[in-house]
């Protein structure tokens, strides 16, 4: 049976997609969770995975082809009928990058120019799209690298050290500069956002809370816990606020799923997405799979993992639609709170501010203690102000007992 493998959305920014290369081709078998291939959106370049078993019947979208989300890129043979049973070994990938077989090569789909389709020469090594993308703005060869990545596969930071200046060559047309390049790209980005955070304004009633969160115990709880670790084992302060958060919502219906086809969907699972700056500009907001299952030690692993790929381009399709909530945080650049806006189909985001030493009251004295500000930005479809002062309250206590997460 032929099922239909659709481009999916990857944020609620995101319309269309261009397909920069395929890792399969008719004929490959495929595995739930496996990267078949790569699309470029105004956030970068994202892996994307297929969600069944089955062998791939045919390639509808080739290199190069911008479509809509929801566009049939290929037919995947599901069924255990004869087609799938014998199934021939899979010749190389479309328009792949990633590496190619001993042997006279299959002939690649040509690609639009610029969009990485994989000619002949980039076949031969394993590149990946960001460091691909980054070499051509650069004029670096990639033939002439040496790989440091997993497998000998050339990394964004192996371009960037072998940076230099492009020979002089008569052009025959003027072509745009690196810096006009990724300017271009990070207008597109504010553009796609500006665009997403309108219409979450237009249609999601959002109603905001805020409360003041004394962590002075969650701080002191980090400070013991980073001098009894070596470096590589200390967290960050938003490793606790990621876990408090998750199993906030789980204990608290309401905040953790999605909001379509005018009814709410509680999510099983919580998926936190974490917003992560991008150093050409914008934000991506990547999800922790079942945050809430994880230990401390964990989670700052995932954490640091996935901001370090989300700035190399690295991340998959599956960490952009997953999150069920979102958690924002602004504390590094000194800022007391912050009111972010939900991201569409979610329900809620948190924001967190900057941990700063204020006047409190313990006990009948005023004493100097470690404040954070917490705010909450959620749909009226779907809880109210008291659900959500309940939520703000019953995360404030889990950041109070550190030890319990």
């Amino acid at each position: 049976m032929a099922s239909e493998f659709r481009l999916p959305a990857l944020g609620a920014d995101m319309d269309a997609g261009t397909i920069v290369e395929w890792h399969v081709a008719p004929g490959s078998r495929v595995k739930r969770g496996d990267v078949v291939a790569v699309v470029e959106t105004d956030k970068g370049a994202i892996d994307v995975e297929i969600f069944e078993d089955g062998v791939v019947r045919e390639i509808v979208v080739l290199p190069g082809e911008k479509v809509p989300v929801g566009t049939v890129l290929a037919l995947i043979e599901t069924g255990a009928g004869p087609e799938a049973a014998t199934a021939a070994p899979a010749p190389a990938p479309v328009g792949t990058v990633e590496g190619r077989a001993e042997g006279p090569a299959p002939t690649a789909a040509p690609a639009a120019p610029g969009t990485g389709g994989g000619g002949p020469d980039e076949a031969r090594f394993r590149i990946s799209p960001a460091a691909r993308r980054r070499a051509r703005e650069l004029d670096v060869d990639p033939a002439s690298l040496h790989g440091t990545g997993p497998g000998g596969a050339i990394t964004l930071e192996d371009v960037e050290a072998a940076r230099r200046e492009p020979s002089p060559a008569p052009a025959p047309a003027p072509a745009a500069s690196p810096a006009g390049a990724a300017e271009a790209d990070k207008a597109g980005m504010r553009a796609a956002i500006a665009a997403a955070m309108s219409r979450s304004k237009r249609e999601i009633p959002h109603y905001y809370l805020s409360t003041q969160v004394d962590v002075a115990a969650a701080v002191d709880w980090l400070a013991v816990h980073n001098a009894s670790v070596p470096v590589t084992g200390r967290l960050l302060f938003a490793a606790l606020l990621l876990k408090a958060l998750a199993l906030t919502c789980r204990g608290t219906p309401g905040f953790s799923g999605f909001h379509r086809d005018g009814r709410y969907e509680e999510s099983p699972a919580v998926h936190v997405g974490v917003a992560v700056a991008l150093r050409g500009g914008g934000l991506v907001a990547p999800a922790i799979m079942d945050t809430a299952d994880k230990p401390l030690a964990g989670l700052m692993e995932e954490f640091r993992a996935l901001v370090t790929r989300a700035r190399a381009g690295r991340l998959r399709a599956s960490e952009l639609a997953a999150p069920t909530i979102i958690l924002t945080s602004l504390g590094e650049d000194s800022v007391d709170a912050v009111f972010p806006i939900i991201q569409p189909p979610q329900v809620a985001i948190v924001g967190a501010g900057a941990i700063v030493e204020r006047p409190w009251v313990v006990d009948g004295k005023v004493v100097p203690r470690q404040v954070l500000t917490l705010s909450l930005g959620a749909d009226h479809r779907v809880t109210d102000g008291r659900l959500g002062a309940q939520f703000l309250a019953r995360l404030a206590r889990r950041l109070g007992e550190p030890a319990s997460l």
